[in-house]
């Protein structure tokens, strides 16, 4: 009499663990496919039209057929002598606009940044009537750019609001260092509550603790802000630290409508590349665009090798490694 054959002992078969080549190949694959859309985006967006300019760059403009007498259909390839040329004698408006460019940067961001941990540090305390504070601030920020510029137009006019307030007769958009004010003042209160407003979520994580431990330790609060809100919010800081100093490298519209095209006080790169294009001389034009390219690049590569510790919190995982090798 035969019986029903034994079951097999689960607990004695071995397990089957699955390789670490596929389940790393699935992960990738994985990986690739959520990554593609941003991919294909950075692609259409970025990259095409990098190597578009690139190209550009290595024309000249169109000059008269010597044969028929009528402008030629074709760019002449002029290989790279639009960048030559900015070493030149020609290259003084580039550049001029060069250093507009970074003296608008440094000056924008660095004011923006004292402005902006104020307003956060305002923006965080309690009191009656904060969400109105909050709002108030928020709302430079929210105004378009060029409705921004419009506004601070009619404010630096000879009869303006500037002038009143000052009782002097100041002409803000002509050339001069004051057209240089007039856009410094109109781009920190533009967009000194972006870093506001990060600062402000960096400063919402800090629990309550850390400071009521300090103040039990006799910290006045601006020791308090030096050695912890300061640290704490670094991350948050520096990132928007990065990103203004990324958007400032590119103005254009701000002084473009508050003080005017083609002023020498005031034309930065992107003006410079615009007015270029304008002029049909779209080879220059691109050569100015890969210039600003590369200098956005250079500064955000900089920035991140430099403080790239600082926005992962690599710092406090080293003193951590460092103490466990210590122990």
């Amino acid at each position: 009499m035969t019986g029903t054959p034994a079951e097999p002992d689960v607990r004695t078969e071995p397990r089957r663990v699955p390789k670490p080549g596929r389940a790393t190949a699935g992960s990738g694959r994985l990986a690739a496919l959520l990554v593609s859309p941003t991919l294909l985006v950075l692609t259409i967006v970025v990259l095409y039209p990098t190597l578009m300019a690139l190209k550009e760059s290595l024309y000249g403009p169109k000059e008269l057929d010597p044969k028929t007498g009528f402008i030629s259909d074709t760019e002449p390839f002029v290989g790279l002598q639009n960048y030559a040329e900015i070493f030149g004698e020609a290259g003084a408006r580039f550049w001029n606009a060069f250093w507009n460019t970074t003296f608008f940067t440094v000056v924008t961001v660095g004011l923006e940044t004292v402005v902006g941990v104020a307003m956060a540090l305002i923006m965080h305390k309690a009191f009656r009537g904060r969400a109105l504070v909050r709002a108030g601030i928020l709302v430079p920020w929210a105004v378009p750019t060029a409705i921004s510029g419009l506004l601070w137009r009619w404010i630096f006019n000879s009869d303006g609001v500037a002038n009143a307030l000052l009782g002097q007769q100041i002409l803000w958009t002509t050339e001069g260092f004051h057209a240089k004010v007039a856009v410094i003042v109109a781009e920190v209160w533009k967009t000194a509550p972006f870093i506001g407003l990060l600062v402000l979520a960096g400063l919402q994580v800090i629990p309550k603790e850390v400071y009521e431990a300090a103040r039990m330790d006799g910290a006045r609060p601006v020791r308090q802000f030096w050695h912890i809100t300061l640290p704490l919010v670094k991350p948050a800081l520096l990132v928007a630290v990065l990103f203004r100093c990324m958007d400032a490298l590119r103005m254009f519209d701000l002084p473009y409508i508050l003080v005017g095209a083609q002023k020498h006080s005031v034309e930065t790169l992107s003006m410079l590349a615009q007015n270029e294009a304008a002029n049909v001389r779209f080879g220059p034009a691109s050569a100015y665009a890969v210039i600003l390219f590369l200098y956005v690049f250079l500064i955000a590569l900089a920035f991140v090798r430099l403080l790239g510790a600082d926005l992962v919190g690599g710092d406090s995982r080293r003193r951590r490694r460092r103490t466990e090798v210590a122990a």
